[in-house]
């Protein structure tokens, strides 16, 4: 390594490259825009060099180069961090999108999937087996910071989120050591990044468990937003048998191509269901939300679970005011307020995002892994679009007064869903004795705390 060190504070660009075999991308590069680019706009950030390995050994050489330079790193699987830590001023990106080899036991109900790979990627080569492993809602997401995060998508009260079935991973730590870690090998590191987030190292592998769904009766149900259809909603949701997973998004209608041009701009429930079931079973399941307001549109019905995946739109690059939090149940009160300020911005996009939770998630206890949130009912997102940065502030007010509204009693937080927030919100992710856990373990793995882009746990001894 100690090759590629001009200084303790500079870096080589024409060593890495040839180090790396040209995988470097720096700002002179024509290609160096769309490298730093990453999914959330706002960010403009400016790396000295983007390094693209293609194995495990790569990712430890440039972790390496990391320490002994002093050099900030940032790790980058899709792009999709909310606070824009995929990307760096100044310092080294590991951009891990060339790690994208996939081996799967289809008998053994297994598979080893690298972080290059997206989601929606890793759902269409294991769905052709009829299999899933559960993510986000978003195919475009890199399945690493997903899963580091926790992981709540379609399959959650099913199958649990990601992390549940996350059996093993090989792991560089900041030493430049690439460990194996499951339930018996480094335990205390394999809890750590259940939930933990990329603060004790760069995941290169993960083994997941895969589970037999043929298909599912799922899609995209809209209903007109009134207050007393958003209180239903949520209530059949938490009532409904696992199988089932919602996530209900109460906002304006947008230009979509199946949303007839009568209701664009009116408030609607756009929600995503998915029974991972019997067909006939999850059909009089969906029937019951059918049944509180005449659909808007119905694009739910039977099919492979890689529909869940809306395409999206190519170059979409949001600047968005966002807060995220549990709460305890979605009343009256709550679903009229969510109504009324939606109704009261003029945000060129607005959004109330709820996740009912339990099933699955709900049956591990909460200090199984670092995602410590297992009692908490449901998820709510709040989000409002901008146009620039000179926005976020209006709009970050509209979100906090809505946020505040319909906070009842729980005060974690998602860190996957976390933006460029106080240290305390950091807290709110990892509660009680989850923290002090955390810390330890960093201050084991990482006791320079070299992987600090993130939603940071410092390192204290325990």
């Amino acid at each position: 390594m100690g090759a590629l060190m001009v200084s303790s504070a500079r870096l080589s660009v024409p060593q890495l490259r040839e180090a790396f075999d040209g995988r470097v991308i720096a700002p002179d590069d024509s290609g160096y825009d769309a490298a730093r680019a990453v999914f959330y706009g706002g960010y403009d950030r400016r790396p000295a060099v983007i390094v693209r390995p293609l194995n495990a050994d790569e990712v430890a050489r440039v972790v390496s180069l990391a320490a002994e330079t002093g050099v900030e790193l940032a790790v980058r699987s899709g792009g999709h961090s909310v606070a824009g830590h995929s990307s760096v001023d100044g310092g080294i990106v590991l951009d891990l999108s060339y790690l994208r080899a996939i081996d799967i036991d289809a008998p053994g109900r297994t598979a080893w999937a690298e972080p290059g790979l997206t989601a929606g990627e890793y759902t269409e080569a294991v769905g052709i087996h009829g299999l899933v492993t559960g993510f986000g809602d978003t195919g475009s997401v890199g399945i690493g910071g997903i899963t580091l995060g926790g992981g709540v998508g379609f399959l959650a009260r099913k199958y649990g989120l990601t992390i549940d079935d996350l059996l093993a991973a090989d792991i560089v730590t900041a030493d430049g050591r690439l460990l194996r870690v499951d339930a018996e090998h480094y335990p205390d590191l394999f809890w750590a990044i259940r939930g933990g987030g990329g603060n004790f190292g760069v995941a290169t592998r993960f083994q997941f468990r895969l589970h037999e769904v043929p298909s599912v009766v799922g899609g995209v149900l809209m209903l007109p937003a009134t207050a007393d259809v958003i209180e239903s909603f949520i209530a059949l949701a938490d009532a409904a048998p696992d199988e089932l997973s919602t996530i209900a998004n109460v906002m304006p209608a947008p230009p979509m191509p199946f949303v007839p041009e009568e209701f664009h701009g009116q408030l609607i429930i756009m929600a995503f269901i998915c029974y991972a079931g019997d067909t006939a079973a999850g059909e009089r399941a969906v029937a019951q939300f059918r049944a509180l307001a005449k659909p808007l549109a119905d694009m739910v019905q039977p099919g492979p679970y890689t529909r869940m995946y809306l395409p999206e739109e190519e170059g979409y690059h949001p600047i968005a005011a966002s807060r995220t939090m549990y709460v305890d149940g979605v009343d009256e009160r709550s679903a009229t307020s969510i109504v009324e300020h939606l109704e009261s911005s003029d945000a060129m996009m607005r959004v109330t995002q709820l996740r009912v939770l339990g099933g699955a998630v709900g049956r591990v206890p909460n200090d199984a892994t670092a995602y410590a949130h297992r009692d908490s009912r449901i998820m709510a997102n709040v989000a409002a679009l901008c146009q620039n940065t000179g926005e976020v502030a209006e709009r970050m007010r509209w979100v906090d007064s809505l946020a505040t509204s319909i906070q009842r009693g729980d005060t974690g937080a998602y860190v996957g869903f976390l933006g460029d927030e106080a240290p305390e919100r950091v807290r709110d992710a990892y509660p009680g004795a989850t923290w002090e856990r955390l810390t330890a373990v960093k201050a084991k793995y990482d006791p320079t705390n070299l992987f600090r882009l993130n939603q940071n746990v410092a390192p204290v001894p325990a």
